[in-house]
Order: C-alpha cells, then sequence, then structure tokens
C-alpha cells in the first residue's frame, strides 16, 4: 500500500505563490541621463548573449525547472512509503513457559532413549520439546537455570524457534548447582500483566533447590497471587547414578530429587506434580492444560515500511544541477 507519512506537507506547494503575493515586490531604479560606456567589441556580446525570442524562452524554462524543483523537494518532505497491509487478528491460547534445569547433574546417564544410554537432559529436551510441538496458538517462552536463572526466549508464537533453542542447551552452561525459586520468580516477572487465566509455567529439574536468592516457596506464593499456575516435572531415578566427570570418565554418584517440594510448589499455586519417565508422562499434563480457559489476545504482525523519498529528492537534486548549468549553456554553444 503507498501512501504518505507527512501528506500535511502538500501545503508547502503554495509557498513560493503566498512569497509572490504577500512579499514586497523589486523596483527597478530608472535614472535620466545616465553616462554610457561605448564597448569597441558590442558586436561580439550580441553574438553571445540570445535575442529577446530566446531570452523569453530561456526565462520560461528557468521557471518551469524552478517549479519542478519545488514539487519534488515538497513530495520527498511528504515522505512517500511503502507499506505492507496488516490485518489485526486475534487468538486464544496460553501465556506458557519452560523452565528448565541445566545445572551438572542434568549429565547423569541414567535413562535410555532408543536403546541407547542417555541423559537426563537429552530425556527433558525429549519431553519438553514434544510438548512445545504441542502448543501451537500458545505463546511459548524459555527459562534456563541453573545457578542462576535467566529468560533465554521471550513469549512468542515462533514454537518452533523455542524448540530449537532448547536443543542447543547444554548442562551446566547456568551453572552447576540449582535455582528453583530464582527460576519461579523470573517466571512471575515475565507473566504477571499477562492476561489472567493463561498463565503457566511448567517447570522441569533432576534435583532441589540449593541456589536461590528467594525461597522457592514464597515465590510460589507469589505466584498464587498472580494466578500463575506451576506445572512441575522430577526427572531422574532416585539412588546413585553414573555421571561423566571433566576428563570424559563415568563416575558413580548420587543426586537426591526433592519431590516434597516440587509437589508443594505445584499445590501452592493449584497445580500438580509429575515424574517424566518418559514423553507419555506429559499427557495428563496437555489434559488438565487444556481443561483451563484460553483467553483471547490480538496478535498484530509487524508492518514493513519502504521509504521512497529518495526518488524525488534525487530528480530535485537533478533539476538543481540543471538550473546551475542553464546560464553557461550559451557559452558553451559559442566555445567560450
Amino acid at each position: 500500500m503507498f501512501w504518505f507519512a507527512w501528506p500535511w506537507m502538500i501545503f508547502l506547494l503554495a509557498l513560493p505563490v503566498i512569497v509572490r503575493v504577500v512579499g514586497p515586490r523589486a523596483k527597478i531604479a530608472k535614472t535620466a541621463g545616465a553616462p554610457e560606456i561605448f564597448f569597441p567589441y558590442i558586436d561580439r556580446l550580441k553574438a553571445i548573449f540570445p535575442k529577446q525570442q530566446q531570452a523569453s524562452k530561456s526565462n520560461r524554462l528557468y521557471w518551469a525547472i524552478l517549479a519542478s524543483l519545488w514539487i519534488c523537494l515538497t513530495v520527498a518532505l511528504m515522505r512517500p512509503e511503502f507499506v505492507d497491509q496488516f490485518t489485526p487478528q486475534r487468538n486464544s491460547g496460553y501465556d506458557l513457559l519452560m523452565a528448565v534445569d541445566l545445572s551438572g547433574s542434568m549429565e547423569a546417564l541414567d535413562y535410555t532413549k532408543n536403546g541407547v544410554q542417555a541423559s537426563r537432559l537429552d530425556v527433558v529436551k525429549s519431553v519438553a520439546g514434544h510438548f512445545i510441538d504441542q502448543r501451537q496458538g500458545d505463546r511459548v517462552g524459555l527459562i534456563l537455570f541453573g545457578s542462576s536463572a535467566y529468560l533465554h526466549v521471550p513469549l512468542t508464537f515462533d514454537t518452533l524457534s523455542v524448540r530449537k533453542m532448547l536443543d542447543n542447551a547444554a548442562a551446566g552452561e547456568a551453572g552447576d548447582m540449582t535455582a528453583i525459586g530464582d527460576a519461579i520468580g523470573l517466571a512471575v516477572r515475565t507473566l504477571r500483566y499477562r492476561p489472567e487465566k493463561s498463565r503457566i509455567v511448567v517447570l522441569l529439574t533432576d534435583g532441589g533447590d540449593n541456589a536461590s536468592t528467594i525461597p522457592p516457596l514464597a515465590a510460589a506464593k507469589l505466584a498464587r497471587q498472580y494466578g500463575i499456575r506451576i506445572y512441575t516435572i522430577g526427572v531422574g531415578t532416585l539412588g546413585v547414578v553414573p555421571i561423566p566427570d571433566a576428563m570424559g570418565q563415568i563416575q558413580m554418584e548420587r543426586f537426591d530429587l526433592d519431590e516434597g517440594l516440587l509437589r508443594k510448589i505445584a499445590s501452592t499455586t493449584g497445580a500438580s506434580y509429575f515424574r517424566a519417565a518418559d514423553t507419555s508422562a506429559l499427557q495428563k499434563i496437555y489434559a488438565q492444560i487444556n481443561k483451563l480457559e484460553k483467553t483471547q489476545v490480538e496478535n498484530r504482525t509487524h508492518v514493513a515500511r519502504k521509504s521512497l523519498y529518495g526518488y524525488p529528492l534525487g530528480c530535485a537534486l537533478a533539476l538543481l544541477l540543471t538550473l546551475a548549468l542553464l546560464p553557461i549553456a550559451p557559452r558553451i554553444r559559442h566555445g567560450i
């Protein structure tokens, strides 16, 4: 769609006429008996300069170029541009944040995937990724946490990008400890101004809180005040599990999953706790979330603008150059 960003600039077209009508006119002084100078080469000068008829044509050309120059400058000031037309759409869905644990214990190799030994993070990526793929029409974001928590992907309808960003995450990149309370606090800050009845957090972890500045239950109570439901998912087997060390050697270590804390967080916010042994464990979450009331949210696409003022401005510069060369055209014709 073509339009002018500043259409009111068109009134500048009348400015030269107003100046001509309102402004003072120059007076030509005539002095009687003024002295005359004899120039021996007057014939040569007459040959250089045009005759009266040619002068009249030159004046008309001069004013035509000047008028065209002013029109081009005015059109450039009106800022012509192409704008891609867009239609506001209203979508119903949830504002859903995935909070995924990236602590060092997520490297434990106590799961199998397609018959091959896999780490906890691999299982989480599979479980959470499958969940994200099902959220068509929802706004999904991603929080990654370890020793600290950060918003890795803001809320977006582009679930494919969220899935790719999750797949690229690595255990330990946010620290080796677990800050569940900080992850919940960050989720509350992100969701608190979103529409009511659609604020959901799905938190996946394999341990207990040991690094938060905000107590997890205090953060859960704050989430409840804002109507945010936190579904917690525990991953990992209980007891001693194999985990690779810094040299790649397999060591046996014990990492305890604090299921009691995860159940309290979920129950405080009116949600549920689940153990994620495989992707089928999320079917219960799908059923519960789909029972919630979806909210209508207006979704506007980005407006693409292409400015076109350069074209009339270029024409104005060309006309200005023509105007500058116009007085010396006769000299060029006569080789002077």
